[in-house]
């Protein structure tokens, strides 16, 4: 059949399509870095079944699960969903001060469910400083890590089950510029040791990172579209590095302090992140959802510092929980409550061509994903 199309109209086209092939490839890279925490405190929930029915109806593939709650546990089985499963703070001194409590927690938690359960990481304690409100379980953050992965390890399992603990930003002293990130030096003698066993066993280290408190705590020198992804060039360069958005800095901050204690090479995952629709300030629904879809996009990239190794980025969270405090926390949800999406953007299999398609077309091009 004779071809309508010039030479080089054909070969626009050609040009085109693979373009679009070259899209839709990078976003599947991206949903498959892509993970979103289940945290529980609502009274208005859906069952556990129910969530991971959730789960996989929108192609979520990875989870985060603060305890090891035995409901869910059991409906994660042969659901190939990979998990963070979380250690509790409050068990952390139990689990620290008696290996056999640690052998037992393993064997109930992990072990009664592996491998059905894809056990990728435990996270022993969440955002634990030596400073502050929870400074009591500092003492027991280690060697409760050190036990777990003793149990983990005498089962064969400690190449496929990472053992490690979640901080939060607020452990950094420094991280503008990013390149210059540094540790807090009054918590330095709880976190060097953490890292160093982390370089010993192969194990990232999980941070919870937030450009929404970084926004809020300082309105005036953040710019809310770098904050949300949206800016349009590059808004921060630091030396070889341009920085197009907040996340990428606040991650490479991490990634410098880290560097920057001379300990070794540990590499990062994002345990938490997300951007509340109500409840204080720059907290809205177009806020939210901006955000939310631009870090889904983002994640099958490093980051200036990492351009190597895509990003794993865990939302927080699944759904509104009516049980947290203060009220801008009740407000972090992918779902609502009733199990219908709070926003449009999908997971995967959800990024159709269509969708694709209208990514290409969009008014604002998300250069940085280029």
């Amino acid at each position: 059949m004779a071809s309508h199309f010039s030479r080089n109209q054909r070969f626009s086209f050609a040009a085109l399509l693979l373009l679009f092939e070259l899209f839709a490839v990078n976003l599947i890279t991206a949903d498959a870095q892509i993970g979103v925490c289940y945290g529980m405190m609502g009274n208005n929930l859906p069952a556990a079944n129910e969530v991971i029915s959730l789960y996989r109806s929108n192609n979520i593939r990875r989870m985060r699960l603060y305890d090891p709650n035995q409901a869910a546990l059991q409906a994660l089985r042969n659901s190939g969903i990979e998990l963070i499963l979380g250690v509790p703070n409050s068990d952390l001194q139990g689990l620290a001060t008696n290996a056999d409590n640690a052998r037992q927690w393993v064997q109930r938690n992990v072990l009664n469910f592996w491998p059905s359960v894809r056990i990728k990481y435990i996270a022993v304690g969440n955002e634990v400083s030596p400073v502050g409100g929870s400074s009591w379980y500092a003492q027991f953050v280690l060697p409760a890590v050190q036990n777990v992965y003793q149990a983990i390890r005498a089962q064969g399992l400690h190449d496929q089950i990472k053992v490690s603990t979640a901080i939060d930003m607020t452990l950094i002293g420094n991280s503008y510029p990013p390149s210059q990130g540094s540790f807090r030096g009054d918590v330095r003698s709880y976190l060097d040791p953490i890292i160093g066993y982390l370089l010993y066993a192969g194990a990232p280290l999980l941070v919870n990172v937030y450009p929404y408190f970084s926004y809020y705590g300082n309105p005036r020198d953040i710019s809310l579209p770098y904050a949300l992804f949206t800016a349009p060039n590059v808004v921060v360069w630091d030396g070889q590095y341009g920085y197009q958005n907040l996340f990428d800095a606040m991650l490479d901050s991490v990634h410098a302090a880290i560097d920057n204690t001379r300990i070794g090479y540990v590499e990062v995952v994002v345990s938490e992140s997300g951007w509340p629709s109500g409840g204080d300030f720059g907290a809205s629904y177009d806020n939210a959802r901006v955000y939310l879809d631009n870090l889904v996009r983002r994640a099958g990239r490093g980051s200036p510092r990492r351009p190597s190794k895509p990003t794993e980025i865990y939302i927080f969270g699944m759904f509104d929980e009516n049980g947290k405090s203060p009220e801008i926390e009740k407000h972090f949800g992918l779902f609502n409550p009733n199990k219908q999406k709070k926003y449009p953007f999908g997971f995967g299999g959800k990024r159709d061509r269509k969708i694709v398609m209208d990514d290409f077309n969009a008014t604002n091009p998300l250069k940085s994903d280029m």
